[in-house]
Protein backbone atom coordinates (compact mmCIF):
# COMPACT_ATOMS: atom_id res chain seq x y z
CA UNK A 1 0.00 0.00 0.00
CA UNK A 2 1.54 3.31 -1.21
CA UNK A 3 2.68 5.67 1.94
CA UNK A 4 2.65 9.65 1.32
CA UNK A 5 5.86 11.78 0.04
CA UNK A 6 7.20 13.46 2.71
CA UNK A 7 7.47 17.12 3.26
CA UNK A 8 11.40 16.45 3.75
CA UNK A 9 11.71 14.62 0.44
CA UNK A 10 9.79 17.26 -1.48
CA UNK A 11 11.72 19.83 -0.18
CA UNK A 12 14.65 18.08 -0.88
CA UNK A 13 13.91 17.22 -4.58
CA UNK A 14 12.64 21.16 -5.58
CA UNK A 15 15.98 22.22 -4.05
CA UNK A 16 17.94 19.70 -6.35
CA UNK A 17 15.94 20.92 -9.41
CA UNK A 18 16.62 24.53 -8.72
CA UNK A 19 20.01 23.68 -8.24
CA UNK A 20 20.26 21.69 -11.79
CA UNK A 21 18.29 25.23 -13.27
CA UNK A 22 20.78 27.77 -11.94
CA UNK A 23 24.06 25.30 -12.54
CA UNK A 24 22.94 24.67 -16.49
CA UNK A 25 22.00 28.96 -16.34
CA UNK A 26 25.31 29.39 -15.15
CA UNK A 27 27.11 27.01 -17.06
CA UNK A 28 25.06 28.56 -20.73
CA UNK A 29 26.24 32.23 -19.30
CA UNK A 30 29.92 30.74 -19.00
CA UNK A 31 29.65 29.82 -22.58
CA UNK A 32 28.26 32.78 -23.76
CA UNK A 33 30.73 34.55 -21.99
CA UNK A 34 33.81 32.72 -23.70
CA UNK A 35 31.78 32.24 -27.29
CA UNK A 36 31.55 36.29 -27.16
CA UNK A 37 35.80 35.90 -26.23
CA UNK A 38 36.38 34.19 -28.61
CA UNK A 39 34.49 36.04 -31.88
CA UNK A 40 34.55 39.73 -30.82
CA UNK A 41 37.65 41.43 -32.12
CA UNK A 42 39.92 43.07 -29.55
CA UNK A 43 42.53 45.68 -30.26
CA UNK A 44 45.23 47.61 -28.00
CA UNK A 45 44.84 50.96 -28.55
CA UNK A 46 48.28 51.69 -28.49
CA UNK A 47 48.37 50.33 -32.14
CA UNK A 48 45.46 52.35 -33.02
CA UNK A 49 45.23 56.58 -33.83
CA UNK A 50 42.71 58.09 -31.92
CA UNK A 51 41.51 61.62 -32.87
CA UNK A 52 39.52 63.37 -29.92
CA UNK A 53 36.58 65.61 -31.39
CA UNK A 54 36.54 68.97 -29.58
CA UNK A 55 35.85 72.67 -30.93
CA UNK A 56 38.45 74.57 -32.80
CA UNK A 57 38.88 76.74 -36.12
CA UNK A 58 39.13 74.88 -39.50
CA UNK A 59 39.89 75.95 -42.96
CA UNK A 60 38.33 74.43 -45.78
CA UNK A 61 41.15 73.69 -48.42
CA UNK A 62 41.33 72.23 -52.21
CA UNK A 63 44.13 69.79 -52.13
CA UNK A 64 46.36 70.34 -55.21
CA UNK A 65 49.78 68.29 -56.37
CA UNK A 66 52.62 70.82 -56.36
CA UNK A 67 56.08 70.67 -57.74
CA UNK A 68 58.77 72.66 -55.95
CA UNK A 69 60.44 75.09 -58.76
CA UNK A 70 63.54 77.89 -58.96
CA UNK A 71 62.17 81.19 -58.17
CA UNK A 72 65.38 81.99 -60.76
CA UNK A 73 65.88 79.91 -63.98
CA UNK A 74 67.63 80.43 -67.29
CA UNK A 75 68.15 78.39 -70.06
CA UNK A 76 70.62 79.45 -72.54
CA UNK A 77 70.04 79.11 -75.78
CA UNK A 78 72.78 78.54 -78.86
CA UNK A 79 72.61 81.28 -81.01
CA UNK A 80 73.50 79.86 -84.07
CA UNK A 81 72.48 76.53 -86.35
CA UNK A 82 76.63 75.28 -85.19
CA UNK A 83 77.38 71.94 -83.71
CA UNK A 84 78.82 71.40 -80.26
CA UNK A 85 82.31 71.44 -79.59
CA UNK A 86 83.42 71.15 -75.87
CA UNK A 87 81.21 70.17 -72.67
CA UNK A 88 83.20 71.38 -69.98
CA UNK A 89 80.36 70.68 -67.29
CA UNK A 90 78.35 68.07 -65.71
CA UNK A 91 74.09 68.42 -64.71
CA UNK A 92 74.12 68.79 -60.77
CA UNK A 93 77.32 71.00 -60.82
CA UNK A 94 77.51 74.57 -58.80
CA UNK A 95 78.53 76.78 -61.20
CA UNK A 96 79.60 80.98 -60.67
CA UNK A 97 78.55 83.45 -62.66
CA UNK A 98 80.36 83.31 -65.92
CA UNK A 99 81.75 80.41 -65.63
CA UNK A 100 82.38 78.53 -68.81
CA UNK A 101 79.95 75.77 -69.53
CA UNK A 102 79.95 74.95 -73.17
CA UNK A 103 81.96 75.54 -76.30
CA UNK A 104 80.00 75.33 -79.60
CA UNK A 105 81.84 75.49 -83.19
CA UNK A 106 82.19 78.79 -84.45
CA UNK A 107 83.82 78.17 -87.35
CA UNK A 108 80.82 79.85 -89.57
CA UNK A 109 80.72 83.34 -87.60
CA UNK A 110 84.68 83.19 -87.84
CA UNK A 111 84.13 83.22 -92.17
CA UNK A 112 81.23 86.04 -91.61
CA UNK A 113 83.77 88.26 -89.99
CA UNK A 114 86.42 87.89 -92.17
CA UNK A 115 84.61 88.35 -95.02
CA UNK A 116 83.04 91.96 -93.33
CA UNK A 117 86.54 92.78 -92.48
CA UNK A 118 86.90 92.81 -96.06
CA UNK A 119 84.02 94.82 -97.07
CA UNK A 120 84.76 97.52 -94.53
CA UNK A 121 88.02 97.65 -96.21
CA UNK A 122 87.30 97.96 -99.18
CA UNK A 123 84.49 100.63 -97.86
CA UNK A 124 87.24 102.39 -96.57
CA UNK A 125 89.41 102.26 -100.38
CA UNK A 126 86.30 103.57 -102.37
CA UNK A 127 86.23 106.63 -100.21
CA UNK A 128 89.66 107.29 -100.39
CA UNK A 129 89.79 106.94 -104.18
CA UNK A 130 86.28 109.30 -104.12
CA UNK A 131 88.42 111.59 -102.33
CA UNK A 132 91.14 111.65 -104.71
CA UNK A 133 89.15 111.76 -107.68
CA UNK A 134 87.22 114.78 -106.51
CA UNK A 135 90.63 116.36 -105.48
CA UNK A 136 92.27 115.67 -108.79
CA UNK A 137 88.68 116.92 -110.44
CA UNK A 138 88.76 120.21 -108.23
CA UNK A 139 92.26 120.34 -109.44
CA UNK A 140 91.76 120.20 -113.38
CA UNK A 141 88.29 122.40 -113.10
CA UNK A 142 90.44 125.13 -111.21
CA UNK A 143 93.01 125.16 -113.52
CA UNK A 144 90.43 126.09 -116.40
CA UNK A 145 88.86 128.58 -114.11
CA UNK A 146 92.12 130.08 -114.10
CA UNK A 147 92.88 130.13 -117.89
CA UNK A 148 89.10 131.00 -118.34
CA UNK A 149 89.92 134.12 -116.50
CA UNK A 150 92.85 135.04 -118.43
CA UNK A 151 90.65 134.53 -121.65
CA UNK A 152 87.98 136.21 -120.51
CA UNK A 153 90.21 139.24 -118.77
CA UNK A 154 92.03 139.42 -122.50
CA UNK A 155 88.74 139.48 -124.28
CA UNK A 156 87.52 142.06 -121.90
CA UNK A 157 90.60 144.45 -122.81
CA UNK A 158 90.28 143.53 -126.44
CA UNK A 159 86.42 144.89 -126.59
CA UNK A 160 87.24 147.82 -124.77
CA UNK A 161 89.71 148.47 -127.38
CA UNK A 162 87.54 148.07 -130.05
CA UNK A 163 84.82 150.09 -128.52
CA UNK A 164 87.61 153.60 -128.26
CA UNK A 165 88.83 152.66 -131.76
CA UNK A 166 85.86 152.25 -133.07
CA UNK A 167 84.20 155.66 -132.96
CA UNK A 168 87.49 156.54 -135.22
CA UNK A 169 85.83 153.96 -137.62
CA UNK A 170 88.88 151.95 -137.48
CA UNK A 171 87.01 149.09 -136.34
CA UNK A 172 83.56 148.11 -137.99
CA UNK A 173 80.06 147.68 -135.82
CA UNK A 174 80.56 143.58 -136.46
CA UNK A 175 84.25 143.69 -135.12
CA UNK A 176 83.15 145.14 -131.85
CA UNK A 177 79.89 142.57 -131.78
CA UNK A 178 81.92 139.21 -132.08
CA UNK A 179 84.39 140.69 -129.41
CA UNK A 180 81.40 141.42 -127.13
CA UNK A 181 79.94 138.12 -127.70
CA UNK A 182 83.10 136.48 -127.20
CA UNK A 183 83.09 138.56 -123.24
CA UNK A 184 79.41 136.98 -122.52
CA UNK A 185 80.86 133.32 -123.64
CA UNK A 186 83.57 133.74 -121.44
CA UNK A 187 81.51 134.52 -118.98
CA UNK A 188 79.20 131.63 -119.13
CA UNK A 189 81.56 128.89 -119.73
CA UNK A 190 83.75 130.39 -116.11
CA UNK A 191 80.13 130.40 -114.30
CA UNK A 192 79.56 126.83 -115.88
CA UNK A 193 82.47 125.75 -114.55
CA UNK A 194 82.34 127.22 -111.07
CA UNK A 195 78.76 125.59 -111.02
CA UNK A 196 80.55 122.30 -112.03
CA UNK A 197 82.80 122.81 -109.27
CA UNK A 198 80.33 122.82 -106.46
CA UNK A 199 78.29 119.98 -108.30
CA UNK A 200 81.09 117.49 -108.49
CA UNK A 201 82.12 118.55 -104.69
CA UNK A 202 78.71 117.41 -103.90
CA UNK A 203 78.21 114.45 -106.11
CA UNK A 204 80.99 113.26 -104.82
CA UNK A 205 80.72 114.19 -101.14
CA UNK A 206 77.61 111.91 -101.48
CA UNK A 207 79.71 109.38 -102.63
CA UNK A 208 81.64 109.71 -100.34
CA UNK A 209 78.67 109.71 -97.42
CA UNK A 210 77.22 106.33 -99.23
CA UNK A 211 80.63 104.49 -98.89
CA UNK A 212 80.89 105.51 -95.37
CA UNK A 213 77.17 104.85 -94.31
CA UNK A 214 77.68 101.39 -96.55
CA UNK A 215 81.00 100.66 -93.79
CA UNK A 216 78.94 101.91 -90.85
CA UNK A 217 76.44 99.13 -91.28
CA UNK A 218 79.14 96.67 -92.17
CA UNK A 219 80.88 97.59 -88.60
CA UNK A 220 77.37 97.09 -86.70
CA UNK A 221 76.79 93.83 -88.57
CA UNK A 222 80.86 93.13 -87.96
CA UNK A 223 79.70 93.73 -83.78
CA UNK A 224 76.96 91.31 -83.76
CA UNK A 225 79.03 88.96 -85.44
CA UNK A 226 81.49 89.61 -82.52
CA UNK A 227 78.53 89.34 -79.93
CA UNK A 228 77.52 86.04 -81.46
CA UNK A 229 81.18 84.34 -81.75
CA UNK A 230 81.12 85.32 -78.16
CA UNK A 231 77.91 83.17 -76.96
CA UNK A 232 79.37 80.19 -78.70
CA UNK A 233 81.53 80.09 -75.18
CA UNK A 234 77.97 79.56 -73.07
CA UNK A 235 79.08 80.97 -69.90
CA UNK A 236 76.42 80.76 -66.65
CA UNK A 237 74.28 84.27 -66.22
CA UNK A 238 74.39 83.51 -62.57
CA UNK A 239 75.85 81.49 -59.62
CA UNK A 240 73.25 78.49 -59.44
CA UNK A 241 72.66 75.01 -59.98
CA UNK A 242 73.70 73.57 -63.53
CA UNK A 243 69.97 71.40 -64.14
CA UNK A 244 70.57 70.62 -67.88
CA UNK A 245 73.40 70.57 -70.11
CA UNK A 246 73.73 69.17 -73.71
CA UNK A 247 76.08 65.92 -73.07
CA UNK A 248 77.16 64.80 -76.67
CA UNK A 249 80.04 66.74 -77.87
CA UNK A 250 79.63 67.08 -81.80
CA UNK A 251 75.88 67.23 -81.67
CA UNK A 252 74.21 69.24 -84.01
CA UNK A 253 71.89 72.12 -82.03
CA UNK A 254 69.50 74.49 -84.46
CA UNK A 255 69.61 78.58 -83.98
CA UNK A 256 67.39 79.16 -80.45
CA UNK A 257 68.21 75.31 -79.07
CA UNK A 258 68.75 75.17 -75.42
CA UNK A 259 72.20 74.01 -74.41
CA UNK A 260 72.04 74.57 -70.87
CA UNK A 261 70.02 75.52 -68.29
CA UNK A 262 71.01 77.36 -64.89
CA UNK A 263 68.69 77.87 -61.41
CA UNK A 264 69.98 79.65 -58.55
CA UNK A 265 70.31 77.63 -55.77
CA UNK A 266 68.07 77.79 -52.12
CA UNK A 267 65.44 80.38 -53.19
CA UNK A 268 61.84 78.35 -54.29
CA UNK A 269 58.48 78.39 -55.19
CA UNK A 270 55.87 75.73 -55.81
CA UNK A 271 53.83 75.16 -58.92
CA UNK A 272 50.83 73.43 -58.17
CA UNK A 273 48.24 71.43 -60.31
CA UNK A 274 44.41 71.20 -59.63
CA UNK A 275 41.64 69.94 -61.16
CA UNK A 276 39.55 72.57 -63.30
CA UNK A 277 36.83 71.90 -61.02
CA UNK A 278 37.75 73.97 -58.04
CA UNK A 279 38.83 77.12 -60.65
CA UNK A 280 35.83 79.22 -59.37
CA UNK A 281 36.88 78.94 -55.90
CA UNK A 282 40.79 80.22 -56.52
CA UNK A 283 41.97 83.50 -56.22
CA UNK A 284 45.46 85.26 -55.62
CA UNK A 285 46.31 86.02 -52.41
CA UNK A 286 45.03 83.05 -50.67
CA UNK A 287 46.68 81.23 -48.59
CA UNK A 288 48.68 78.05 -49.04
CA UNK A 289 49.77 75.37 -46.75
CA UNK A 290 52.93 73.31 -48.71
CA UNK A 291 53.09 69.83 -46.92
CA UNK A 292 56.23 67.46 -47.32
CA UNK A 293 57.45 64.75 -44.78
CA UNK A 294 54.85 65.65 -42.30
CA UNK A 295 56.45 69.21 -42.24
CA UNK A 296 53.99 72.30 -43.79
CA UNK A 297 55.45 75.44 -44.82
CA UNK A 298 53.12 78.29 -45.44
CA UNK A 299 53.03 80.31 -48.70
CA UNK A 300 50.18 82.43 -50.90
CA UNK A 301 48.79 81.75 -54.29
CA UNK A 302 50.92 84.37 -55.97
CA UNK A 303 49.79 83.38 -59.92
CA UNK A 304 46.79 81.76 -61.51
CA UNK A 305 48.01 80.53 -65.23
CA UNK A 306 45.05 81.08 -67.12
CA UNK A 307 45.48 78.22 -69.66
CA UNK A 308 44.36 74.64 -68.84
CA UNK A 309 45.55 71.53 -69.82
CA UNK A 310 44.10 68.44 -69.74
CA UNK A 311 41.51 69.63 -67.34
CA UNK A 312 44.21 70.64 -64.84
CA UNK A 313 43.90 74.77 -63.68
CA UNK A 314 48.28 75.80 -62.59
CA UNK A 315 49.40 78.28 -60.09
CA UNK A 316 52.06 79.48 -59.07
CA UNK A 317 52.99 79.44 -54.77
CA UNK A 318 55.43 82.18 -52.80
CA UNK A 319 56.56 80.92 -50.05
CA UNK A 320 56.90 82.38 -46.77
CA UNK A 321 60.19 80.25 -46.36
CA UNK A 322 61.67 80.14 -50.02
CA UNK A 323 65.15 78.84 -48.87
CA UNK A 324 63.52 76.36 -46.18
CA UNK A 325 66.53 73.58 -45.84
CA UNK A 326 63.45 70.76 -46.94
CA UNK A 327 62.96 72.56 -50.11
CA UNK A 328 64.99 70.84 -52.95
CA UNK A 329 64.12 71.40 -57.22
CA UNK A 330 61.62 69.41 -58.64
CA UNK A 331 60.42 68.03 -55.30
CA UNK A 332 56.70 66.87 -55.28
CA UNK A 333 54.60 68.30 -52.24
CA UNK A 334 51.04 68.60 -51.06
CA UNK A 335 49.77 71.91 -51.73
CA UNK A 336 46.48 72.77 -49.54
CA UNK A 337 45.04 76.15 -50.64
CA UNK A 338 42.97 77.71 -48.22
CA UNK A 339 39.22 78.58 -49.67
CA UNK A 340 36.98 79.07 -46.29
CA UNK A 341 37.52 79.55 -42.78
CA UNK A 342 35.08 78.43 -40.15
CA UNK A 343 35.71 79.05 -36.43
CA UNK A 344 34.40 77.35 -33.10
CA UNK A 345 33.42 74.28 -35.17
CA UNK A 346 33.35 70.58 -33.91
CA UNK A 347 36.43 69.28 -35.78
CA UNK A 348 38.95 66.02 -35.47
CA UNK A 349 42.10 65.18 -36.28
CA UNK A 350 42.08 63.65 -39.89
CA UNK A 351 43.43 60.29 -40.74
CA UNK A 352 43.01 57.60 -43.43
CA UNK A 353 39.45 56.08 -41.93
CA UNK A 354 38.22 59.36 -43.31
CA UNK A 355 37.71 59.54 -47.07
CA UNK A 356 36.51 63.29 -47.82
CA UNK A 357 33.02 64.75 -46.80
CA UNK A 358 29.69 63.56 -46.30
CA UNK A 359 28.11 60.39 -43.83
CA UNK A 360 30.42 57.47 -43.47
CA UNK A 361 30.83 54.99 -41.04
CA UNK A 362 33.60 56.20 -38.16
CA UNK A 363 34.16 53.60 -34.86
CA UNK A 364 33.49 55.87 -31.81
CA UNK A 365 34.88 54.72 -28.49
CA UNK A 366 32.74 54.56 -25.50
CA UNK A 367 33.20 52.07 -22.43
CA UNK A 368 36.05 50.29 -23.97
CA UNK A 369 34.22 49.43 -27.02
CA UNK A 370 34.19 51.01 -30.44
CA UNK A 371 31.05 51.28 -32.12
CA UNK A 372 30.79 51.24 -35.68
CA UNK A 373 28.61 54.94 -35.60
CA UNK A 374 27.44 57.39 -38.83
CA UNK A 375 29.46 60.81 -38.56
CA UNK A 376 28.86 63.72 -41.38
CA UNK A 377 31.90 65.17 -42.16
CA UNK A 378 32.05 69.13 -43.36
CA UNK A 379 35.27 71.25 -44.24
CA UNK A 380 38.92 69.58 -44.37
CA UNK A 381 41.93 71.70 -44.43
CA UNK A 382 44.25 68.10 -44.57
CA UNK A 383 45.20 68.06 -40.81
CA UNK A 384 41.09 68.54 -39.53
CA UNK A 385 37.93 67.68 -40.37
CA UNK A 386 34.72 69.25 -39.51
CA UNK A 387 32.03 66.81 -37.44
CA UNK A 388 28.79 68.00 -38.42
CA UNK A 389 26.89 65.25 -37.12
CA UNK A 390 27.43 62.26 -35.13
CA UNK A 391 29.73 62.81 -32.51
CA UNK A 392 30.04 65.33 -29.77
CA UNK A 393 32.90 67.24 -28.17
CA UNK A 394 34.98 64.66 -25.95
CA UNK A 395 33.80 61.69 -27.95
CA UNK A 396 37.11 59.77 -29.65
CA UNK A 397 36.78 57.99 -33.20
CA UNK A 398 39.10 55.79 -34.46
CA UNK A 399 41.05 57.60 -37.50
CA UNK A 400 43.38 55.53 -38.65
CA UNK A 401 42.68 52.59 -40.96
CA UNK A 402 40.07 50.55 -40.14
CA UNK A 403 39.12 49.21 -43.86
CA UNK A 404 40.00 45.27 -42.07
CA UNK A 405 37.02 45.65 -39.55
CA UNK A 406 34.41 46.99 -41.66
CA UNK A 407 32.58 43.95 -41.69
CA UNK A 408 32.41 44.19 -37.96
CA UNK A 409 30.00 46.66 -35.53
CA UNK A 410 31.94 46.55 -32.59
CA UNK A 411 35.37 46.61 -31.45
CA UNK A 412 36.76 45.55 -28.20
CA UNK A 413 39.65 48.33 -27.69
CA UNK A 414 42.29 47.40 -24.83
CA UNK A 415 43.95 49.83 -22.72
Amino acid sequence: MDQPISNTTLRRRQWLRRTTVACVLAGVGVAAWGVNRLTVTSLSLADLRVAEVHRGNIANTVNASGIVIPVHEEQVPSPIETRVAVVHVKAGQEVAAGDLLVELDDQTIRLAIANLDEQIAQQGISVRSLTLDMEQKQKQLASEIELLELDLASAKVKLERYRKLGKTGVFSAADLSAADLAVKRLEIELRQRRALVVDTRRATQTHIEGARLQAAILHKQLEQQHHLQSQTRVRAPFAGMLTWVVTDAGASVQSGQMVAKVSELHNYRVEASVSDFYARYLSPGQSVRVVYSGQALAGEVQTILPEIVDGSVRLLVTLAEPHHPLLRNKLRVDTNIVTDLKADALVADNGPAINGKGRQDLYLIRDGVARKTPVDIGLGDGQLVEILAGAQAGDRLIVSDTSRYKHLDSIRVAN
